[in-house]
């Protein structure tokens, strides 16, 4: 594929994306109309009700989890990384195996956040309350912008924006930047309007055609090595640029740097701090906490996390064949050309399958189909991390801090919707500086906040009798500042180069260097220590837990009675 046809969409191909993008966009909106419809009272907006089977519960669970990193960031790392890509893939699966020993527990110990597990056993729930309220928005928003970066960077691929181009009279970066934008509006409609209801029946829709686009791109890759897998390797290997290196460790992670053995070390801790951030994290994120909820009893939420292991194991399958498909069949120079994080491999990928079927017209109708199913998961999956987030500050904080547990649900549920926007617009400020990151990086950095600041407090809450509300908040507190701390002093945000051409590959610009923690990820530094934070500050506070609501927790966790 040339670099002039990777760069233009044709007018044919960009009115069929769009009318495919109008008609997601058109059934999603129906949806939301109809959940509002169908949506009374703070149990309907946080909870949809409690009415969703394991199975379609299973289903949303995929969709919030196979978001825009899992499609995009994912199979580009695959396609530029080769072996050390799917390391991604890998780690977020075997991260369902905490998440399923935990789910039934916190079912039945929580009613719509995970500050409802938290505040159950201490005599001063308000601090915690606000402490889980603050870590619940703080994650949701660092993985809002993952998604609205993904979103900037397949537009971009749509409407042929390249860096140096313009597009209506706007240069490329603004392009994005608009793109940013139109998404988060998108996200505040279907919260304000559909709550958890309407969210989930979303994120249903986006997981099957997710599934359904990643089935047909697979087996369109597949076939034109036919079938033979070791062909893909070899011809994605040598397409590469970096011969059998591609297949082997060490490409992107654990790199023996020659006369720097800190450098080396240095990098192979930073594979280390991923994997701990990958496996961990999804047990302590909000919008997967919350879905739990949304079940009548613990033996379906555990259900539906088999449901939803199931489906993200296929499909992390699938990304294996698109990021060496994309290797092989678009190659490193033409991805790296259109994003240089590899965010718009899948979409290249998609154009080149189609027009080795049907020439160009192919090409458009493949990409937009895939491209669709892109912008599809991406507004799911930022739609329900707004709604966990929008539900902690009106449940968490306003119900349960400003008016005492004691709110009328209208009150709560209108407190929400703001929060949804004002949430939102945050977002889509932040999006608009990280537009160039690859976004399953960012999304590795929500997952490190998430195991370092919400983990901690969720296990000892459950299993340790002396935990109390002083160990809540240190934990979250500190989990949170650590992760944070260590990211801003990190090459991410500064200090880091690109060896061959010399550009900034730090949130600062060349020149600009105040770096002075070695690693990309924080977690192996910052996930102990929320635990120890948490440890620390039950020992050293002089208040008393309650052993008899932890053995009141402990009954109504295993068994359910008295859940809700």
């Amino acid at each position: 594929m040339s670099l002039a046809s990777a760069s233009a969409v044709s007018g044919n191909g960009r009115a069929v994306t769009f009318a495919l993008f109008a008609g997601i966009v058109c059934v999603t909106l129906g949806i939301t109309v109809w959940a509002r419809r169908h949506t009374d009272g703070a149990a309907d907006f946080y909870a949809g009700g409690r009415a969703f089977s394991g199975r379609q519960n299973g289903l949303a669970l995929a969709g919030d989890y196979m978001s825009a990193a899992t499609f995009l960031g994912i199979s580009g790392i695959i396609a530029l990384s080769g072996y050390d890509g799917f390391l991604y893939s890998v780690g977020s699966l075997v991260a369902w195996l905490p998440v399923l020993l935990l789910v039934g527990l916190m079912r039945n110990a929580g009613r719509f956040t995970m500050a409802d597990v938290l505040a159950y056993r201490p005599l001063r729930r308000p601090p915690v309350r606000i402490a889980a309220a603050t870590s619940t928005v703080m994650v949701s928003v660092f993985y809002l912008i993952a998604q609205m970066v993904g979103a900037g960077a397949l537009v971009s691929l749509l409407l042929g924006i390249r860096p140096g181009t313009s597009f209506l009279g706007m240069s490329a970066g603004t392009a994005k930047v608009m793109t940013i934008v139109l998404v988060g509006a998108l996200m505040m409609l279907y919260v304000v309007y559909g709550g958890m209801k309407g969210t989930t029946w979303v994120q249903i829709v986006k997981t099957a055609l997710l599934m359904s686009g990643g089935v047909l791109m697979t087996v369109l890759v597949l076939s034109r090595f036919g079938f033979d897998v070791s062909h893909l390797f070899g011809d994605a290997a040598r397409a590469s640029g970096k011969g059998e290196a591609f297949l082997e460790p060490g490409l992107r992670f654990g790199k023996e740097i020659a006369g720097h053995p800190s450098q080396t070390m240095a990098g192979k801790l930073d594979f280390v701090s991923l994997a701990l951030a990958l496996v961990l994290g999804p047990a302590g994120l909000p919008h997967i906490v919350n879905r739990f909820f949304t079940v009548p009893d613990a033996r379906t939420a555990r259900t539906s996390v088999n449901w939803a292991i199931g489906l993200i194991g296929g499909f992390f399958l699938m990304t294996l064949a698109l990021g060496f498909g994309a290797a092989a069949l678009v190659g490193h120079k033409e991805i790296v050309a259109q994003d240089p994080a590899g965010n718009a491999a899948v979409p290249q990928l998609a154009r080149e399958l189609g027009q080795h079927l049907a020439g160009r017209v192919g090409g458009n109708i493949v990409l937009a189909f895939v491209a669709s199913v892109a912008f599809a998961t991406i507004l799911a999956v930022v739609a329900g991390l707004v709604m966990a987030s929008s539900t902690s500050l009106a449940h968490d904080y306003f119900g349960h801090v400003l008016m005492l547990g004691r709110p009328r649900e209208r009150q709560e549920v209108a407190v929400a919707r703001f929060a949804a926007v004002l949430i939102g617009s945050a977002a889509i400020v932040l999006a608009a500086f990280a537009k160039n990151l690859n976004v399953a990086f960012l999304v590795g950095l929500a997952f490190a906040m998430a195991a370092s600041a919400n983990l901690p407090a969720i296990v000892f809450s459950l299993f340790w009798r002396r935990f109390n509300a002083a160990g809540v908040v240190a934990g979250i507190y500190g989990g949170l500042i650590s992760s944070i701390v260590l990211v801003a002093f990190s090459p991410v945000v500064s200090g880091k180069v690109d060896a061959v051409t010399g550009h900034s590959l730090s949130l600062f610009p060349r020149g600009i260097d105040f770096h002075w923690f070695p690693l990309e990820n924080p977690g192996l530094v910052s996930i102990p220590a929320g635990f120890l934070c948490a440890v620390a500050g039950t020992l050293l506070s002089r208040e008393k837990s309650d052993p008899a609501r932890f053995a009141e927790l402990s009954a109504r966790a295993l068994t359910g009675a008295g859940a809700h």
